[in-house]
């Protein structure tokens, strides 16, 4: 099996997974690799983990990680039948593919508001918090 990736595109637009069988036309623009047929998976389910590095240094090696990162899941169980070849929420781990998917679930939890899922950013949690102190002080006062 191949993946194929357009090299100037984003959010999943363009993928494809190719059977081993399948003839593919060469196209400039696009990257063709391996596809990891066995991947770890998370409870049957394709996923991949996006970490926030900054290298400051070579020699000597000095490396510093994000204390967040990113957990990014498909949405319909892994499988590799000729049938899912073509189901983008089986292969794709990618939010803007998945959101679509009528599997996914949007994450509420505010503990890691900003994230990519469509949470409030820190800031607009901030002064909700702040207005909701402010009416609770009112009513308290009545």
């Amino acid at each position: 099996m191949y993946i194929m990736k357009p090299s100037a595109s984003s959010c999943g637009r363009g993928i494809k997974i190719i059977g081993k069988k399948t003839q593919i036309a060469k196209r400039s623009g696009y990257v063709v690799s391996k596809y990891i047929s066995k991947p770890h998976l998370l409870r049957g389910y394709k996923y991949d983990l996006r970490l926030y590095v900054l290298v400051t240094s070579f020699d000597p090696l000095k490396i510093y990680l994000f204390q967040d990162g990113l957990v990014r899941l498909a949405t319909v169980p892994y499988s590799t039948s000729k049938a899912s070849l073509k189901q983008r929420f089986v292969h794709l781990t990618n939010y803007s593919v998945n959101k679509k998917a009528e599997a996914y679930v949007k994450n509420n939890d505010n503990t890691n508001a900003g994230t990519a899922n469509g949470s409030e950013s820190p800031k607009k949690q901030k002064s909700t918090s702040k207005k909701k102190e402010q009416q609770n002080k009112k009513e308290e006062s009545k």
